[in-house]
């Protein structure tokens, strides 16, 4: 899935190739995932249409301590035909975008039932996952505990470390805040995972 950094620029290949992070951005169609991924890449709001197969974007970020890193994400439709195919990008990934419409109250059980069953799979044990509370600007928006709660989160596996960022896509707010507790999940699970082999 992907070729690793072939357009790297001479900065980022002195870097370690750690630094390069496979996303994968999931959720329900109309929930803002792609909305995500095009304010991410060009700082501006970009009008999207459904996305019928997968978007794919390269895109470096500065984090909070001035370090750039490489996302390479992976925004792959959300409607229903789609979401059997949701497994295949999610292989070998280092963290998951789950975005959720903070304002489609009738649809957050059928957004938790497919977080919960994409977590749940064996090859994403232990994968970080970041929850998206997309449209938090709307007034009738869920409150984070309301979609905490409407999620179930208290029931995801032990083993999967997850964030829950509000945001509002359309300007971008919250999406930086959240990619930086992401990255963070991920070097955590990368150093118990690398402490883990030392032990074998």
């Amino acid at each position: 899935m992907g070729n690793g950094l072939s357009d790297q620029t001479p900065i980022l290949s002195s870097l370690p190739s750690f630094q390069s992070f496979h996303i994968v951005i999931l959720g329900l169609d109309s929930a803002g995932k792609t909305t995500v991924l095009y304010r991410l890449q060009f700082n501006e709001f970009v009008n999207t249409v459904p996305t019928k197969g997968f978007n794919t974007e390269k895109i470096k970020v500065t984090l909070g301590n001035s370090k750039t890193v490489t996302f390479h994400f992976w925004d792959v439709g959300g409607q229903e035909k789609l979401r059997p195919l949701w497994k295949s990008y999610t292989r070998c990934t280092d963290g998951i975008v789950f975005v959720v419409d903070s304002v489609d109250v009738e649809r957050m059980e059928e957004a938790k039932t497919e977080l919960h069953k994409i977590t749940r799979i064996s090859e994403n044990q232990g994968v970080p996952v970041l929850i998206i509370a997309n449209k938090q600007d709307l007034r009738n928006s869920l409150s984070l505990s309301e979609i905490e709660k409407m999620l179930a989160m208290s029931e995801l596996s032990s083993s999967t470390p997850w964030h829950l960022q509000p945001t509002c896509a359309i300007i971008g707010d919250g999406l930086k805040e959240g990619l930086e507790k992401l990255h963070d999940m991920i070097i955590k699970r990368r150093k118990m995972l690398r402490q883990q082999k030392k032990k074998r």
